[in-house]
């Protein structure tokens, strides 16, 4: 009984005096989880937004440094596709000229290159409108972009449209015109290089002459032009047009610069037709 008595006395002068009691420790104690990494992405894009939500200019040129990578993997893409098909497209070019020469060892290759190219941008046309189309949307209104959704197919479309009637309509008589200054003491012996690139300079200027009804019927839906008004600049129109083909024709003769202008008067009529029958202003 007494050493019963003297166990509490000694825990109240340890806990008066004495040393404290030490917790003994739990078996699984509580651990507070670390913060979940960041990635990358969500780092950049915090980094990218502001307190409005409004991207900054850092993300925009991430944005577009982005998109110009996707298009230039398009035109890589696009030109081995033309080099792969390189001698079915060679045939097609040589087509309104017949037999092609070559005058120093590497011409040949050096144009299968640029002709590639050539090819590989135009089958990448498409995805490069698109990354543009995509790189603007989001500062547009709805409606904006359900007007720049239609735009750019439609100047797709157009640019090619204008690149076949050249190549198909204008352009075999174009060479047949060049090759009648031919006689038996003067043969046309063509260059492949010179030739592809008459062939690029002739070809290019009517894909964006076709733009020309599209320009045109934008600037009057915007209310910026009128039927009267195209009406009344038509003289001042032909005069120019003729003035645009001189400085675009790759030679100075008449009738490359006829076969230019003439396709751009008739479009600038094809416009005038929109704005005042369509769009009735």
């Amino acid at each position: 009984m007494a050493e019963e008595s003297k166990t509490p006395a000694s825990e109240q002068d340890g806990g008066a005096g004495g040393e404290q009691p030490v917790p003994a420790p739990t078996e699984n104690p509580p651990v507070t989880p670390p913060p979940a990494p960041q990635t990358e992405t969500q780092g950049a894009d915090a980094a990218a937004v502001d307190d409005d939500g409004s991207m900054t200019l850092i993300a925009h040129l991430t944005e577009l440094r982005s998109r110009l990578i996707k298009c230039l993997l398009a035109v890589a893409v696009g030109s081995g596709v033309g080099y792969y098909f390189i001698d079915d497209i060679m045939h097609y070019l040589t087509v309104p000229v017949g037999k092609l020469y070559y005058m120093q060892p590497a011409e040949a290759f050096f144009t299968y290159i640029k002709i590639a190219v050539v090819v590989g941008f135009l089958l990448a046309l498409p995805v490069i409108f698109y990354h543009v189309w995509r790189f603007f949307l989001p500062a547009l209104t709805p409606v904006e972009r359900l007007v720049l959704g239609i735009i750019v197919p439609v100047s797709v479309i157009l640019f090619f449209l204008g690149l076949a009637f050249s190549f198909f309509l204008v352009f075999p008589a174009a060479i047949m015109f060049f090759k009648g200054f031919g006689n038996e003491e003067l043969e046309a012996l063509f260059s492949v290089n010179r030739y592809f690139e008459f062939v690029i300079m002739f070809v290019l200027p009517f894909g964006f002459v076709f733009e020309l009804p599209l320009v045109i019927t934008i600037l009057g839906k915007m209310g910026i032009i009128t039927s009267a008004f195209l009406r009344k600049y038509a003289r001042i129109v032909i005069f120019l047009s003729f003035v645009i083909a001189a400085v675009i024709s790759p030679t100075p003769d008449v009738f490359t610069q006829s076969m230019i202008a003439l396709p751009m008067i008739l479009l600038y009529g094809v416009g005038y037709l929109i704005v005042r029958f369509i769009l009735r202003k």
